[in-house]
């Protein structure tokens, strides 16, 4: 059986509302403008991560993990937020999508909807399952996953930034993502 290589930070993912492009090192300013409002952050378990202090490692660890990317709104070139792929597990068919944040302006729905489905539709040209690791006290995006399909299967202990944090893990299985 080949290996099969998966570029987890695909040159560009666009809809007609955004463009999801690679993050790289020159677009920490710009990220973190958008990312600075603390309203951003409150549900959060990093819910100080509009401080810079915060969001540098925030910002570094994206940079290291080669496979996240900023969103841009395609009606005004502007970088609105980030989202990125983790924890890909060949042997299980399985990745996580996460780490994703939008400026307020663009809450509500329609334009999370089109990151997520973006980057659901990449991810499982590669995979079977794809996970979300939600903060048991974000509310807003524990609703925004289920609006798409994912399903809440435990709860667990994630690491950020040494900080052991309760979250909830939620999936979406290819399988179920077809039929939909």
């Amino acid at each position: 059986m080949t290996k099969v290589t998966v570029n987890w930070q695909p040159e560009i993912l666009e809809s007609d509302l955004l463009k999801i492009v690679p993050l790289i090192e020159a677009d920490f300013d710009n990220l973190y403008k958008a990312a600075s409002d603390p309203i951003i952050w409150e549900q959060h378990p990093a819910n100080d991560r509009y401080k810079l202090e915060v969001f540098k490692p925030y910002f570094d660890g994206a940079i290291a993990g080669k496979s996240a990317f900023k969103i841009i709104d395609k009606s005004t070139n502007q970088m609105i937020g980030s989202t990125r792929y983790y924890d890909y597990n060949p042997e299980k068919s399985g990745i996580a999508i996460g780490f994703t944040f939008l400026a307020k302006e663009y809450w509500g729905g329609t334009y999370n909807k089109s990151v997520k489905k973006l980057m659901i539709d990449y991810a499982f040209q590669f995979v079977d399952i794809i996970y979300f690791h939600i903060g048991v006290t974000n509310i807003r995006s524990q609703k925004a996953i289920q609006k798409i399909g994912a399903i809440k299967r435990d709860e667990i202990n994630f690491e950020n930034n040494g900080q052991s944090l309760p979250h909830f893990e939620y999936l979406i299985k290819k399988q179920s993502w077809i039929n939909e």
